[in-house]
């Protein structure tokens, strides 16, 4: 059973972590998370860092309940503002009807991650396949419920987060081809997001929240795997 787990990755575009029976397959590299998808092949699942799906005003139940999750990791995932919000052209804007809708503003930060997060629900709305995922909850997860103390950006935090993926049997060569560009965070995000997506096709996945809201455009879950 093949799964791919992606990662945004700055001007590079999207990286992929292909798995077959839950093993390293493959590294992918994209512009676009369509191509990306379409060149890993009949893959079973696809897990993907990015928000997806998206509710009309409040918070995400599921960025809720994930934050609450993580404890001192909780920074590592930001609030996804309401629809609306996205709609808007520019941040001043945005962050103005996220105000109205959610009574915070939306970060610069957040907002920056517009063309990938509308890109990758677009993906989402048409293929069934993708789920949204968080690799600080894969990685917490893998280390048997215990939130991770060190960041994926340091030298101690990477080798725990690879030695927690050897573990679990997901062991990255130290050739990959072409993710061997790739910001080395970003490869152990998309490993860990493969890793979900290898439990989401086998069924054992968790899902934040226990029960999920439903997607402002349509009839799909908003909701975390890991």
């Amino acid at each position: 059973m093949d799964v791919l787990g992606v990662d945004a990755c700055g001007k590079q575009g999207w990286v992929g972590i292909t798995l077959t029976d839950g093993a390293y397959a493959g590294s992918l590299v994209d512009l676009r998370l369509e191509r990306l998808v379409e060149r890993a092949g009949e893959v079973a699942a696809v897990a993907v860092d990015m928000p997806l799906g998206l509710v009309e005003e409040g918070w995400r139940a599921a960025d809720l309940a994930a934050r609450a999750l993580l404890g001192a990791r909780r920074n590592s995932l930001f609030l996804a503002a309401p629809r609306a919000a996205w709609q808007e052209q520019h941040h001043t804007a945005a962050a103005d009807r996220c105000q109205e809708l959610t009574g915070n503003r939306l970060t610069q930060q957040a907002w920056a991650l517009k063309p990938k997060l509308l890109e990758a629900r677009a993906c989402w709305l048409r293929d069934e396949r993708l789920h949204e995922v968080h690799p600080e909850l894969s990685f917490r997860a893998l280390a048997g419920g215990v939130p991770l103390s060190s960041t994926k950006k340091t030298w101690g935090g990477q080798n725990l987060r690879r030695a927690l993926l050897s573990a679990a049997g997901l062991v990255l060569p130290d050739e990959l081809g072409e993710a061997d560009r790739v910001p080395a965070d970003d490869v152990l995000d998309a490993a860990a997001a493969a890793w979900s997506a290898h439990r989401i096709a086998l069924g054992t996945a968790r899902r934040l929240p226990e029960t999920p809201e439903r997607d402002a455009e349509g009839p799909r879950a908003v909701e975390i795997r890991y």
